[in-house]
């Protein structure tokens, strides 16, 4: 540090953050304050193949950089993510980015890049880890909290300060699209996933960032963008939990909000939303980013500002603090409105300080920063995290249905492997990946980045007898490749089918961002195909490779094996053929229901009585697989529940245990789920709840005692009042090992006065798994 640093507070890392920012921000002009609130985004395609709603349309109004980083500016988007160069290449980009910012302004303030890590750091070679619907299929915290530190030491290295993930919507409409980008439809689910995804990214020194703030998972009839219309007691009792987890027990430094309206109320716009529900009932302390464009949406789309300058205002005030992906509103609009008094200096005041905190934190603020921390060269798919990314696909890809024991499949088995995805080298890619990204526009170089596995290679590695037809394409309506998949079956001993999604973005896709669907049938042929390969008699294994849940009912009770996987990386084709092939021994769960018909949807498992079949209705939504369902090769059973008090007070605490046995052949791991029910309640509630799991890992005859630490606040509610409440009366208890098979029932009662919940709320049932 040089003299003149030493008598600068804000350039003294041993002063208090507050200080530091508070002396920065007395010496900075009006205009360096403004820059501090934009973002700029080299290298974004304007040929309609984006990655970003209307990105071609603002592409063309870019400015040139040197006028956008004259006197400074907030964040750099996606300088890794944006095109297929190696890691060097992108590194020494940002270093030569970094140092243009710095030397264009008079503090010499870096950006904050920032970069998606959805599925992986979403960088050229790095690794791809599977979606967040198999991080919910896991059960398995404690590994996805792995993975993110893992994802965060990479783009830590690489020079990248802040991530956009996780997504913590909970998926209410399987139609949406970003069904895949969600953890899974339970709250508790999503909520002890998510917020171990944060710990583990920001533990390596990358601020997470909470998205979609709040409700764009309940988007109507599950178009993206679409209007939401949700009561408050939904919205508090389904959708802000995740948030709320993430924020006091992760300590997220960012949140995203929605691109919706909720109630004609677009989030960006929203000050009751962003401020008192954010900063005030939840405790969030950190910045707001704009998701891309969405302030521009406010004048183009939602059409609640008749310019630039008073969206900027709209949002500004709301408590959006950085425009992404690049400077529109917040330019030269946000300084016209500032000077002209439609933004209270305080105001921005408020959002540069967020800004500066942000920066301070993350050490840009310090003498001696380095825009890459890490070396030149960067190997970003090393063995071990390939590793990681094979272990939580092994873990994530579920069994849903084994009839008369169709799997593990024989070894000496003739197979025919049969369906669009079997050969696919993308199949097993979320939209978030890379590949799917950037491949419409860099074929071929960009096809993969990474070493990967198809399912036929990796079964062709793992059992003898197999050969190929491809049957048809995922999308198409084309049935000529039917003959020869029929005839293939015919001379198999069994058929193994690998049909489902192909993700992409924007229509691109059948899943995906901008990848909606009208109804939940497997796209284009696929189903006639299973049915094709089921009227040949040879027994059918179907794999589904989605990123949603699909209506298979009507071709399910026709299939002699069901295997379920949600987009599982670069080591999904290994993962799925060790499935099959009985190398690993299935353990994945269902963190979304398996429809059995499109009627009644949207549905969720969170359902009450009469959101169920009843006879007031023609129509059931029950589904074919549950929540929560998923078999192994072994099994396993739940006894000796325990309670440990009939009552409790509704400030109490109760323990709640069982024993779980493996009661087969071979070792495997069983999810406990502990659910509770509130059988009378002053307003409507779900039939059961998850309330708490664990993951165990049990050798064959082995028994382990599984315990829940259960506050009482665990069975709070959004009352009649709109308050958040422990009610007192009966709540009942079942343990098992799905949401439908449920051994062990119980109850107990809180007694004493109804409690109304503060901040400091217990949010998680604490697990003990022992001997």
């Amino acid at each position: 540090m040089t003299q003149e640093e030493a008598r600068l507070v804000w350039r003294d890392p041993s002063r208090p953050v507050a200080d530091r920012v508070a002396d920065l921000l007395a010496r900075m002009t009006p205009e360096e304050k403004v820059a501090q609130l934009g973002s700029v985004w080299m290298g974004a395609a304007a040929d309609g193949n984006g990655v970003a709603p209307m990105q071609d349309q603002f592409s063309a109004e870019r400015p040139a950089l040197d006028d956008l980083i004259r006197h400074g500016i907030g964040q750099l988007t996606r300088v890794y993510g944006s095109r297929p160069v190696p890691p060097a290449v992108g590194a020494a980009g940002l270093a030569g980015l970094q140092a243009r910012i710095m030397a264009a302004s008079r503090f010499g303030i870096p950006a904050v890049a920032h970069e998606e890590c959805l599925t992986g750091f979403a960088a050229w070679s790095a690794t791809i880890y599977p979606t967040p619907l198999a991080w919910g299929a896991s059960f398995d915290p404690g590994l996805v909290g792995e993975m993110a530190r893992a994802i965060g030491a990479a783009m830590h290295a690489c020079g990248v300060h802040q991530g956009l993930a996780p997504v913590l919507d909970v998926m209410r409409d399987a139609r949406w699209g970003r069904t895949e980008e969600t953890i899974g439809e339970d709250p508790y689910l999503v909520s002890v996933i998510g917020t171990a995804y944060v710990i583990g990214l920001q533990s390596a020194g990358v601020h997470a960032t909470l998205k979609h703030f709040a409700g764009y998972s309940a988007s109507r009839a599950g178009r993206n963008m679409a209007p939401v219309e949700m009561g408050p007691r939904e919205f508090a009792d389904v959708i802000l939990p995740p948030f709320e987890m993430a924020i006091r027990l992760g300590g997220a430094r960012s949140v995203m909000p929605s691109y919706t309206d909720v109630d004609g109320v677009p989030a960006t716009a929203d000050p009751g939303l962003l401020g008192a529900t954010l900063r005030e009932t939840l405790g969030f302390g950190g910045v707001v980013v704009s998701d891309y464009h969405a302030v521009s949406f406010l004048e183009l789309q939602h059409a609640v500002a008749g310019s630039p300058g008073a969206a900027a205002a709209l949002a500004l005030t709301a408590g959006v603090d950085v425009e992404l992906p690049r400077v529109r509103c917040y330019g030269e609009p946000l300084r016209a409105a500032v000077a002209a008094g439609d933004v209270a200096p305080e105001i921005l005041d408020r959002a540069v300080g967020r800004v500066l905190t942000q920066k301070c934190e993350l050490g840009l603020l310090d003498p001696g920063w380095s825009p890459v921390p890490g070396p030149p060269e960067q190997d970003l798919d090393p063995p071990a995290s390939r590793a990681l990314a094979r272990r939580l696909a092994e873990e994530s890809v579920i069994l849903l249905s084994n009839a008369a024991g169709a799997l593990p499949l024989a070894h000496a088995a003739a197979v025919a492997v049969v369906g669009p995805l079997a050969d696919d080298p993308l199949a097993c890619f979320g939209c978030y990946t890379m590949p799917r990204h950037l491949g419409g526009r860099h074929q071929p170089e960009a096809l993969t980045g990474v070493e990967t596995v198809t399912v036929l290679d990796a079964l062709r590695t793992e059992l003898p007898g197999v050969r190929h037809a491809r049957g048809c394409d995922v999308r198409s309506a084309e049935r000529s490749g039917f003959a020869a998949a029929v005839a293939a079956a015919r001379a198999a001993d069994v058929v193994v089918a690998v049909v489902g999604d192909e993700a992409g973005l924007f229509g691109r896709g059948t899943s995906g961002e901008g990848c909606d669907a009208t109804e939940l049938r497997l796209p284009g042929v696929q189903e006639d195909l299973l049915h094709a390969l089921a009227d040949t008699g040879t027994p059918v294994v179907a794999v589904l490779i989605t990123g949603r849940p699909y209506a298979i009912g009507g071709v399910a009770g026709r299939l002699a094996g069901l295997v379920q996987a949600f987009f599982p990386g670069e080591e999904g084709g290994p993962a799925i053929a060790g499935v099959l092939s009985g190398r690993v021994v299935p353990s994945g769960k269902l963190p979304v229901e398996m429809p059995g018909s499109a009627a009644g949807q949207p549905s969720s498992y969170l359902r009450s009585r009469l959101a169920a079949g009843h006879a007031g209705s023609s129509v059931d939504p029950a589904p074919l697989f549950a929540f929560g369902h998923g078999l192994s090769y072994t099994t396993f059973s739940h006894q000796d529940l325990v309670i440990s008090a009939a009552e409790m007070p509704t400030d109490g605490v109760i323990e709640i245990s069982c024993t779980v046995r493996n009661t087969g052949s071979l070792p495997g791991a069983e999810v406990v789920q502990l659910y509770l029910s509130d059988p009378v309640a002053q307003v409507v509630r779900p039939v059961r709840w998850l309330a708490g799991f664990a993951r165990v890992e049990l050798e064959p005859g082995q028994v382990r005692r599984v315990g829940f630490r259960l506050h009482a606040d665990r069975t709070a509610f959004c009352g009649l009042t709109g308050e958040r409440i422990v009610e007192p009366g009966e709540i009942g208890v079942c343990l098992g090992g799905s949401s439908d098979c449920l051994p062990l029932r119980g109850s107990f009662t809180l007694t004493g006065p109804s409690r109304i919940t503060g901040p400091g709320r217990e949010l998680e049932a604490r697990v003990s798994v022992g001997p």
